[in-house]
């Protein structure tokens, strides 16, 4: 496949299907029985998850599957893997081999050992004996071969790397710095399969629990005809614009993100369409690759799915995922607005022709486009007034009434569409594009947005957990992909009820089995990085990750987090979404907290999280692995080295998002009001323009040298205000250490203070520095503040030294790393008490002006060049 690439010879419909199955689905698909067979297991497989998902579980499922639910998945996983996948590209395709049939009953049969042999493994406090132990081994063989099957050969050879370190850890070969005592067989395969800190851990929880819910949704949403409908709306209303299916390419690939998990699927699903129309306006073929690998991975980065690292932050970070996707939404929104721009200016630049006869009217396109939005987001808010009405009225039947009214409208939705014709794909090779008109076709696909409003409802609403949410959503397509079509027949008055309903089943079933072989692969990372966590809880290697970060970086803020985001670059390259981002975080992100912390950054976790997932997904991008852009040259037939790097450079934005939102955290709306928040969007979308425009070279025409500066520069204050401002009037009045009480007393109750600790290190004993976030209490006087923190003081020396904390008070957790017993003292060096600043946004001022200046200049240039809008 590679020299068919790098032949710029883009792969045929056939090819690309057998691309996306490959690396998503399983490539084997065997006729007949055989294949009967596994169709049957894939739908078996969906239905217990959906039924696990439901209200109903504890009633339909023993409570013995229930509470071994991780091991039934892994099971479904592994024996699909090895039916799925074949070994080699020389295996065949149209059967299964028996010594595949051997290793899939085996895997499954090893998944479901914790379950067979429960209460003996509760009896021995999980602890492995003889037997468990060699089960255990044999059970990680058989889930680092199925790893590599579905999910290439990274994944385990980094888990085998990181399983060999665990035995061999203590070995000389190992350097020093990572040297760890090293653990017995027994021990290791007691924590990585036999209790939940490995591959039964968290990340295979919540693949069990939320994200094969929400495959299976984006698999019968995209069945039923949504993803048809989303690439034709995106080209009905962006098609005529200049650059026009390029900008479709980045809106239709954003729909589609929006409910996949996989970056490959997201390229070839939308690229088959929009790349020949990209070149065929004037992008290159690597260009038209590009817009698409980009657009496709930052589906990756959008909420609410986030290919599934939204359901795995919940977990790690410890706060709801209502409060995940709205840090995250801000970022992935303003950086499609950014790609959308660099379409534009692409197009601009090179005087591209529109697609179609249609006059443009680029500011009622973007209204058009930002009213829909608004009115989708104010229907999906508006639900919860009836639903609270019809709650009060009738409580006890107000999920019947509720069920009803949702049935009423979708049957008005679908005599709606039953108006227009069926949607059918376009051909982007023929001879006379006909752009879709929006006003004939809208109506054909307004119920699919019926489940993602049920969707919406549940998860933002009611607060309901992603699961459940996710189980009324798809109960809904259920209803939607049997009752469709009969229905449209029955409005259409023709006589062909029967048959509809029979293709209704057809696609339910195919969208079940969908469902369950877009898993296999998520299942798998997810257990086999079990394997990576393990390893960093067994052996406390994250520790050590830190401790070489910083010495590399040499204690600078800034190199350190370039550091941390190449290193996620690398831990990241050729795994899937879900997968590295276990990895990274697991590796990385405790490391930019402790360092941010020795800084004096006090960095949230949640920040943390998306700067380490941000960097793993770019791996998809970013040659020489870089998946996505590999897919995405297949379907252009350029050169795939060339189609990665240039997807990198238009992805720089989601380079430096996550440096933008480390050091500011009102990116993420952490702590910021309504009114807080519009002004940040404001702010943060025009920054992420100018940015744009700056980087591209290309504003209202051709930039010049200090023009481009100059936008950076805008783009860098708008992003950052609070930079230029606390050089202006310091956010923080310093304290001496001995005068920590008055600091301290004269603080209104609620102010926050920093305070930095400095002292030997527990492990080490070498000297280290924390800086503490502690909010002031409404005790009485300055004394009893300080003591309610937690601070026990000691002045003598000079110095304001630290006795232990006791232990559950505000600062005992984070000072447990200072060794208070040693030669040195733990000590107070600095108290920093919040200052009277004037409003960092008065910055925006003077930055504005400047992009004004720029824009002056440019606009008389442009004007004599004949530069088009």
């Amino acid at each position: 496949m590679t020299s068919e690439i790098q032949g710029n010879r883009p792969l045929s419909e056939e090819e690309l299907q057998d691309l996306v199955a490959s690396s998503d689905a399983g490539a084997r698909d065997p006729a007949g029985s055989i294949g009967l067979f596994l169709a049957i297991v894939a739908v078996i497989w969906s239905v217990f998850q959906l039924i696990l998902a439901s209200p109903l579980s504890n009633m339909l499922l023993p409570g013995s599957i229930v509470n071994n639910s991780r091991q039934v998945h892994l099971a479904f996983a592994l024996f699909l893997a090895f039916a799925a996948y074949p070994a080699l590209k020389s295996s065949p395709r149209d059967r299964i081999p028996a010594q595949d049939w051997v290793m899939a009953v085996l895997g499954a049969g090893i998944a479901l050992y914790g379950y067979f042999f429960y209460d003996k493994l509760v009896n021995s406090g999980g602890l492995a004996d003889d037997t468990d132990k060699w089960v255990a081994l044999v059970g990680l063989i058989l889930l680092f071969e199925a790893a590599r099957r579905a999910l290439g050969p990274a994944m385990a050879i980094i888990a085998t790397i990181f399983l060999a370190y665990v035995f061999w850890g203590a070995s000389e070969w190992v350097p020093e710095v990572i040297r760890w005592k090293g653990a017995s067989l027994k021990k290791a395969m007691s924590h990585m399969w036999i209790t939940s800190e490995g591959v039964f851990g968290i990340a295979l929880g919540v693949s069990t629990k939320f994200v094969f819910l929400f495959v299976l949704f984006g698999a019968l949403l995209d069945k039923a005809g949504a993803g048809n409908y989303f690439i034709k709306m995106a080209f009905g209303a962006l098609g005529h614009l200049r650059g026009g299916p390029a900008k479709a390419a980045v809106v239709g690939s954003a729909a589609t993100g929006l409910i996949s998990g996989s970056s490959i699927a997201n390229v070839v699903t939308t690229g088959t369409f929009t790349i020949p129309l990209m070149k065929r306006v004037g992008f290159t073929s690597e260009q038209a690759g590009s817009v698409e690998v980009a657009s496709s991975v930052n589906g990756q980065i959008m909420p609410p799915v986030m290919g599934a690292a939204a359901f795995l932050m919940v977990e790690y970070v410890g706060i709801s995922y209502v409060e995940v996707i709205t840090h995250a939404f801000l970022p992935a929104a303003i950086s499609y607005i950014a790609l959308i721009y660099i379409v534009h200016l692409e197009a601009v630049k090179r005087n591209m022709p529109t697609l179609g006869n249609r006059e443009v009217h680029l500011i009622r396109t973007v209204a058009g486009m930002l009213s829909f939005f608004l009115i989708f987001a104010g229907l999906c808010y508006a639900t919860q007034f009836p639903a609270q009405a019809i709650a009060a009225w009738a409580p006890s039947s107000a999920g019947l009434i509720m069920g009803l009214i949702v049935t009423a409208i979708y049957i008005v939705l679908v005599r709606l569409a039953a108006q227009v014709p069926d949607l059918e794909p376009d051909d982007p090779n023929a001879e006379v594009v006909e752009l879709p008109d929006i006003a004939q076709i809208y109506k054909a696909g307004l119920h699919y947005l019926l489940p993602i409003v049920v969707l919406v409802y549940f998860l933002m609403i009611e607060q309901k957990s992603p699961g459940l949410s996710a189980f009324w959503a798809t109960a809904l397509l259920f209803v939607i992909l049997l009752t469709q079509k009969p229905l449209k027949s029955l409005f259409r008055g023709e006589s062909e009820m029967a048959t509809s309903f029979m293709s209704g089943v057809a696609d339910l079933w195919q969208g079940l089995i969908d469902g369950a072989r877009n898993m296999i692969g998520i299942a798998l990372a997810t257990g086999t990085a079990g394997v990576i966590v393990g390893t960093v809880t067994l052996t406390g290697v994250g520790q050590v990750m830190a401790d070489l970060v910083e010495f590399l970086s040499g204690g600078n803020l800034v190199l350190m987090l370039v550091m941390v985001g190449l290193l996620s670059l690398v831990l990241g390259m050729g795994l899937p979404t879900t997968a590295n981002y276990i990895v990274v975080s697991s590796l990385m992100a405790g490391v930019v907290v402790q360092l941010g912390a020795q800084s004096g950054l006090i960095v949230p976790l949640i920040a943390v999280h998306l700067f380490v997932f941000y960097f793993g997904i770019m791996a998809d991008v970013t040659p020489p692995v870089g998946l996505a852009s590999f897919a995405a040259a297949a379907v252009s037939g350029g050169d795939a080295i060339k189609t990665g790097f240039t997807a990198f450079f238009y992805s720089l934005r989601t380079v430096a998002l996550p440096f933008v939102f480390i050091f500011n955290t009102d990116m993420l709306l952490i702590d910021v009001g309504w009114v807080g928040g519009i002004l940040v969007a404001i702010s943060a979308t025009i920054a992420v323009l100018v940015f744009t425009a700056g980087t591209m070279g290309f504003f209202l025409t051709r930039s010049r040298i200090y023009e481009s500066v100059a936008l950076i520069l805008v783009a860098f204050v708008l992003f950052r205000p609070d930079y230029v401002m606390n050089r202006i009037a310091p956010p923080f009045e310093l304290f001496e250490p001995a005068r920590l009480e008055q600091a301290v007393g004269d603080a209104a109750p609620g102010d926050v203070l920093r305070v930095i600790v400095s002292g030997p290190d527990f492990d080490s004993g070498e000297m280290k520095d924390l800086s503490l976030e502690l909010t002031v209490g409404d005790e009485s006087d300055g004394a009893a503040r300080v003591e309610a923190m937690g601070f026990l003081t000691l002045e003598e020396d000079g110095l304001i030294k630290l006795e232990e904390p006791l232990f559950g008070t505000p600062i005992a957790e984070s000072l447990q790393d200072f060794d208070f017993y040693a030669d040195e003292a733990v000590r107070i060096v600095t108290v920093k008490a919040p200052a009277n600043q004037p409003p960092k946004e008065l910055v925006f001022i003077p930055a504005l002006l400047l992009l004004g200046l720029v824009a002056f200049l440019q606009r008389g240039r442009a004007a004599r060049q004949g530069v088009p809008a």
